[in-house]
């Protein structure tokens, strides 16, 4: 193995920080184990000077919500001429955008709740109760309420009577000015992640979630010990297939690369529904990406070091 002088950028100015900044610095260290030299930095104002100083070999994008998902940070680092890890600027908005990622979902035959857009103007212009009782007579209930943007369940909630929906499009509302409405769907919820390979993608054992009340909110995801994971899920061999097929599908249908995580739900009737898709997935201790990579026989810097190289493979500076 080549050692490398990685840069792993964690802790952004965004809902998630925290969580990025635990990510960045576990992946930081297993990259240490692995020999590489490693610089944990920020994406703040004086990055782009120390890009250009520094000339690391490869970027490792540990970054949560807003600029490390949407495609920004991604595109700097293509500009600055630093390789880096993960899916290219134009794909990661297909995938940040939860409408656009369920369009392109349906579009390709693959199962997702019916859904609507709402933007907070809407309701200004055309009035909250006519809006309210229209969403509910279109959809039904119960619904789903989140976010049309962002990660880590921040302002989703689950609307079970007419009575709860404006609380939760208040909610919603305070992380973006447009929602995501979708039917609820009860089941049993995965996070299925993918890594490219040689070979092309490959899904690793899915994450069954077991956690308390109706929505895997930030609470549960990053609270020790609060949510239950099984690891392979508890399916059977042909749901585990297709739960698997469909994580794939989404890797391919919206052009990703590296890895990302999937996040669905199996109903009743043993049929996988795809919800979002994630380009950044955590790294923490309570995160579902690195359950499912140990769980493959795979160790997290290692996996890591081979798609450093892949990345500097893909993205060859002049004299290098």
């Amino acid at each position: 193995m080549t050692e490398r002088h990685v840069v792993v950028l964690a802790g952004g100015l965004t809902h998630e920080r925290d969580v990025s900044l635990r990510s960045g610095s576990r992946i930081a260290e297993s990259l240490r184990r692995q020999g590489h030299e490693v610089s944990l930095r920020d994406a703040d104002g004086s990055l782009l000077g120390w890009l250009r100083d520094a000339e690391p070999d490869a970027a490792v994008i540990a970054l949560h919500g807003g600029r490390g998902e949407n495609g920004a940070v991604q595109g700097i680092l293509q500009m600055s001429g630093v390789p880096y890890l993960g899916t290219a600027s134009r794909n990661c908005r297909l995938a940040w955008d939860k409408s656009t990622a369920k369009t392109l979902m349906a579009r390709a035959g693959h199962r997702t709740p019916e859904w609507i857009t709402l933007a907070h103007d809407t309701f200004r212009d055309l009035g909250a109760p006519g809006m309210i009782d229209a969403v509910i007579a279109d959809l039904g209930l119960p619904l789903m309420v989140k976010p049309h943007q962002g990660g880590s369940a921040l302002g989703a909630g689950v609307v079970r009577s007419p009575e709860q929906l404006p609380e939760a499009l208040v909610g919603a509302f305070a992380y973006g000015s447009v929602v995501l409405v979708e039917r609820f769907v009860t089941g049993t919820e995965l996070a299925v992640s993918v890594i490219d390979t040689e070979d092309g993608p490959v899904a690793l054992p899915a994450v069954e979630i077991a956690f308390p009340g109706d929505v895997f909110d930030y609470e549960a995801r990053y609270t020790a010990g609060m949510t239950t994971y099984f690891t392979p899920a508890r399916l059977d061999a042909a749901t585990t297939e297709q739960a698997s097929a469909l994580a794939v599908a989404a890797h391919r249908t919206l052009g990703l690369r590296d890895m990302s995580r999937t996040d669905m739900i199996v109903d009743a009737d043993g049929a996988a529904h795809f919800l979002e898709v994630n380009v950044s997935p955590g790294l923490t201790e309570t995160s579902m990406f690195p359950m499912a990579v140990a769980e493959s026989g795979r160790e997290l810097g290692a996996l890591y070091s081979e798609l450093i190289e892949r990345a500097i493979a893909r993205f060859p500076r002049a004299g290098s």
